[in-house]
């Protein structure tokens, strides 16, 4: 019987450290993300000279075939919610699709007209 003690095993690094900073990362990339939910429908965007940042916070998006989502609803259901949700005198942003048709477009800005919408805002990216 060998009652000697055994030679002590150096232990390994400690994965520890290594967790808490993954965790600090994983926590700081989710604090200064913005998380939005994706496009109701693919749209390519008109291109212009001179653009501002749209500031309206109401955005409704249009397809090229005039098809109209507010939120998570589309057609007569995205109007009268976008009706039920405008303030008076305020500013919509309009996502279009640069293949819209002119004439479909004043129909969209016709129907917001009702609403007393003050300003319409429509996103397009730099020429």
């Amino acid at each position: 019987m060998d009652f000697t003690t055994p030679p002590k095993r150096t232990s390994g690094e400690s994965i520890v450290p290594m967790i808490n900073v993954v965790f600090l990362l994983l926590i700081f990339f989710l604090m200064t993300s913005e998380i939005k939910p994706p496009e109701p429908f693919e749209i390519t965007l008109p291109s212009a000279d001179g653009l501002d940042v749209p500031q309206a916070e109401v955005t409704l998006h249009v397809s090229k075939e005039a098809s109209v989502r507010f939120e998570d609803f589309e057609g007569e259901t995205a109007w009268a919610r976008l009706g039920g949700r405008l303030e008076p005198k305020a500013t919509v942003k309009l996502q279009i699709d640069a293949e819209l048709p002119a004439t479909d477009l004043a129909r969209v800005l016709r129907r917001l007209a009702t609403f007393n919408a003050a300003s319409v805002e429509i996103v397009a990216v730099p020429q």
